[in-house]
């Protein structure tokens, strides 16, 4: 028995939030490297410290005592450092993997009690049966998913091949509407061509 496929479902705000991060600290060591090439080549030390404020910055900050943290400081710190922890949770959870089945059974929509649920092979053999109708389709293999169909073909001339490709997928559109399968998906590829020596990957 074939086993079925899981997909992990990721999140769009994590992959934007990380490559606007990535993109920040990238630019930050790019920058800060300029700094060190620049001091390495003998400039100036003030100069690079007009344009970055390294020096600046770690004098203040070595500067610093417990008396100069006030009560408001540590309140605006503390708002920030929890903000920062919810954010980052959020984002953790976001980004937790969230495993589901990438195959699943179609419920059709009915009047009468009960319901009536077609599975993923049924869906598959009936593009696969349409395209096997097309006079130049000699073979076909079809994949079900959560996305839609994909249906893979070997045709028998390759003249004619942008026009089988696109009257299979018509077929496999009406034979899904024909068993009331709404899929807004079905994704042709050619697998080969059947020749007289026998069949060849595209």
């Amino acid at each position: 028995m074939p086993r079925q496929r899981l997909r992990i479902a990721g999140s769009s705000l994590v992959s934007a939030v990380g490559r606007i991060l990535v993109a920040l600290l990238g630019a930050a060591l790019v920058y800060y490297g300029l700094m060190v090439a620049l001091l390495a080549f003998k400039v100036s030390p003030a100069f690079v410290n007009d344009i970055s404020g390294y020096r600046t910055a770690f004098d203040y900050l070595a500067e610093l005592t417990a008396a100069d943290i006030t009560s408001g400081d540590r309140i605006v710190t503390a708002i920030v450092a929890l903000a920062l922890a919810a954010l980052a949770a959020f984002l953790i959870w976001r980004g937790l993997p969230r495993p589901h089945l990438a195959r699943h059974a179609v419920e059709l929509e009915g009047s009468g009690p009960g319901r009536t649920e077609v599975g993923p092979r049924a869906i598959e053999r009936a593009v696969e049966v349409s395209a096997l109708a097309h006079p130049a389709v000699v073979g076909a293999r079809a994949r079900y998913g959560e996305d839609g169909v994909a249906l893979m073909v070997t045709a028998r001339h390759a003249a004619t091949l942008a026009g089988t490709l696109h009257e299979v997928e018509e077929r496999a559109f009406e034979s899904l509407g024909k068993h009331e399968l709404a899929l807004e998906r079905v994704d042709v590829t050619l697998a080969g061509y059947d020749t007289p020596n026998g069949r060849e990957l595209a």
